[in-house]
Parts: structure tokens; sequence; C-alpha cells
């Protein structure tokens, strides 16, 4: 079989249902080191791998960020988030990504705000092995365990920044994902209960013993889910307001700690 052309790549992406094919072909003929791997490359998306499982990696934050099969691909509208962070706390010196899959929000965080303390959590195995290669180069520490439980607790009281990325979609509609969601990403990233708050509701009534004074939580949802959102930071005593990104079709949730009692 000859080696594929530029053009019977597109055609093969585009077939396939691809809409951004000449992008996605750029972007494999760029990767594929030699005519073998293209072709494996190709195949492989033309089965529904998801672009950045083919190639290895997602643009995040101005970043490339590693992404093995099986982890959570880091999305677009993610950097929302990012920024709000970086607006609320542009001082933090200790940062903590939970949830953090592939770790692109606690890399992205860091490659703006310096030397930081930064920390990456998760559940999930092949999400912190992927992590550990993404924040690596900020001297970053990963750590597999559930939500709080897997952090030190020499970082109780002293987190400026809590990014947590939390699943958000309720357990019914998962099926209704798209299918390179459903079929290739792990279902502990996507699934957030009956309401999808569960995982939320945890994280934010963990937070406000690990936040520094002042130190802010932030939490992407949907549009439906932000005044049980907000009611779930409110109860939890942090100072709580919205930022919504209509062109990314973001919603975060911001929560603020305040002064600890004496």
């Amino acid at each position: 079989m000859p080696p594929l052309s530029p053009a019977s790549v597109v055609a093969a992406l585009r077939a396939a249902g691809c809409v951004f094919a000449e992008d996605e072909a750029r972007l494999i003929l760029s990767a594929a080191r030699g005519p073998d791997e293209l072709a494996a490359m190709v195949d492989r998306r033309v089965t529904g791998l998801p672009l950045e499982h083919v190639v290895g990696w997602a643009e995040f934050g101005g970043l490339r960020i590693h992404v093995e099969p099986g982890v959570f691909v880091p999305r677009r509208r993610t950097e929302f988030l990012v920024e709000q962070a970086l607006a609320q706390a542009p001082d933090a010196s200790v940062v903590v990504d939970l949830c953090c899959g592939s770790g692109a929000v606690g890399a992205a965080l860091a490659a703006v705000l310096g030397p930081v303390e930064l920390h990456a959590a998760d559940v999930d195995p092949a999400a912190t092995r992927c992590a550990r290669r993404n924040i690596a180069p900020y001297g970053g520490h990963v750590h597999t365990g559930d939500l709080f439980t897997a952090l030190p607790a020499t970082l109780r009281g002293r987190v400026g920044i809590l990014a947590a990325n939390v699943p958000y979609v309720p357990t019914g509609e998962v099926g209704l994902l798209p299918a390179e969601a459903r079929d290739h990403e792990p279902l502990v990233a996507l699934d957030g209960g009956t309401d999808g708050l569960d995982i939320l509701r945890a994280v934010a009534t963990g937070a406000p013993s690990w936040l520094a004074p002042g130190g802010c939580l932030l939490v992407e949802t949907s549009e439906r889910q932000l005044p049980s959102a907000v009611r779930v930071f409110e109860g939890a005593g942090l100072e709580t307001r919205v930022a919504v990104s209509e062109e990314s079709y973001a919603h975060v949730v911001i929560g603020v700690a305040g002064a600890r009692r004496v």
C-alpha cells in the first residue's frame, strides 16, 4: 500500500466526519514519524480515538500538554478557570490542582505564576502518571488518591489557589456525551453523580480547612448547575461569586476563604 498523501489523509478524516479535517491532518502529518505510523494514526482517528490521544498532546493555556489514551483531555474552555484563578490570586505561592487529570490546569497556572509550590492529585493512576510528566518542569508534586485524602497534611491552611476541575455530568446524561468522551475517557472524570454535583459538594465542603486566608477555590460547572453550586459554596462558608465566558461557554464558581477565627 503506497504512503498516504496529505490529500488522502484529509479525505479519510473528512469521510469519518471530522469537521476540521484539514487542521487535524496537519497535526497528524507533523506528529507521524514515518508512513507506517501515519497510517496507524489516521486509522485510530478514523475509528473515533480523540485527536489528542492520537497525536499524544493537547494545547492548553499556550502549553503542549502530554495526554495518554484513557486520560481526560483538557478542554479549551477550562482555560477560563485558569484566567479567573490568576486574576483572583496573582501572588499565590501554593497551588493545588485537584481532580487534575493530565495536570493541565496546574501546569498552566505555574507557567504564569513562576516559582510556586505546586501539587496535583487525582484518584486515577493513569491520570497522575500523565500529570507527573506535565508538571515536572515546574517542580510539581503529584499524588494519587481520593480528593483531599491524597494531599500532604502540611498543605492545610496554606493553599492560595485550589483549582478543582471536578466531573459534573449527571450520571443519567453520561450516555449523551459525544462518543469521543464517552468511549475513550475515564468515567470517573465525567460522572458527577445524580445531579452532577457530588464531587463539587465534597470539594467545597473540605476546601476551607485547606485554603489560606484569602485563598480561593475555583470549580467549573454547567450553566444549569450554577445556582445549586453557588449555594454549596456559600454553605461551606466561602465568599462566592460566579464568572461566565459566553465566548467559551464556560461557567466557573469562585469561593474565597475569609480570615480564620482565633
